[in-house]
């Protein structure tokens, strides 16, 4: 499949070179100042301010001026504060659905406990029919 687009992309190529060589000058001049105008209606690109990361240990100028450097260990936690709160929230979120996971099997194990049928009939296969036959 790769190769017949290929060739049709070749052939295609080929056939607007073949096109553009016969253009008579008249057109090639309009064409030219075509192009002209277009590329000065054309939006001038803005650039985007760069994030330039800065290395953590990085120095930021001489130790001993403590008034540039109080705050540079602000700086190299920029990366240790999001990355520890990200464990935190995973390390959160884990325990919470441990603790769900804890309290619904709790609840199911209490109900079973306080009814009034038999463990056993719970193990019956006639019984889950029954269940799902007495929900309809």
């Amino acid at each position: 499949m790769k190769t017949k687009e290929l060739d049709l992309a070749y052939k295609l190529s080929h056939a607007l070179d073949e096109s553009a060589n016969k253009v008579s000058a008249n057109t090639a001049e309009r064409l030219a100042s075509a192009r002209k105008i277009a590329l000065s209606h054309k939006k001038q690109t803005a650039t985007a301010p760069a994030f330039v990361a800065q290395p953590a240990l990085a120095s930021h100028g001489d130790a001993d001026s403590s008034s540039g450097n109080r705050w540079a260990w602000l700086g190299r936690m920029g990366m240790a504060v999001p990355l520890a709160a990200l464990v935190f929230g995973l390390f959160a979120i884990y325990q919470f659905e441990q603790h769900q996971q804890i309290m619904d099997s709790a609840s199911i194990d209490a109900e079973v406990l306080t009814d009034d049928l038999p463990i056993s009939a719970y193990l019956d296969h006639g019984f889950d029919a029954f269940l799902t036959k007495g929900d309809k």
